[in-house]
């Protein structure tokens, strides 16, 4: 996926996860990149609600047939909502990875870290 095809809404961390912001609300995934260097997800570990976290801190687990891999928050703040829908069918990660394969949301406690993360056209020349 070229960076033009990359939604122009996300940001993204060198560690291939993306944050939607609206407001101070979060949504969180993995990027298109990730799911097909992951191939078939089996399983999601959803965070718990209420789990408080910070940037880079491990939020989650995706399992795939090849390996686990850690899903860090790119944003600090608290777990409010998690997605049912890739506990039920983890493969959403896969076919939708910036729509419904969604993991989960933050309520933003340091607004001033999206500065941090990368712009779709950065992340674009890092996976390049």
């Amino acid at each position: 996926m070229s960076a033009s095809e990359i939604p122009s809404d996300l940001l993204f961390q060198n560690s291939h996860e993306w944050a939607r912001i609206d407001g101070d609300t979060v949504t969180v995934g993995i990027s298109d990149h990730a799911q097909a260097e992951l191939t078939d997800v089996v399983f999601v570990e959803l965070p718990a609600l209420g789990k408080t976290v910070d940037a880079g801190d491990p939020a989650a687990v995706v399992e795939s047939v090849k390996a686990a891999s850690d899903i860090y928050a790119p944003l600090s703040g608290e777990v409010i909502e998690v997605n049912p829908a890739v506990e039920g069918d983890p493969s959403l990660v896969n076919t939708a990875p910036y729509g419904d394969g969604w993991i989960f949301k933050l309520k933003l406690s340091k607004p001033d870290q999206v500065s941090s993360l990368l712009t779709p056209e950065a992340y674009g020349e890092l996976i390049g």
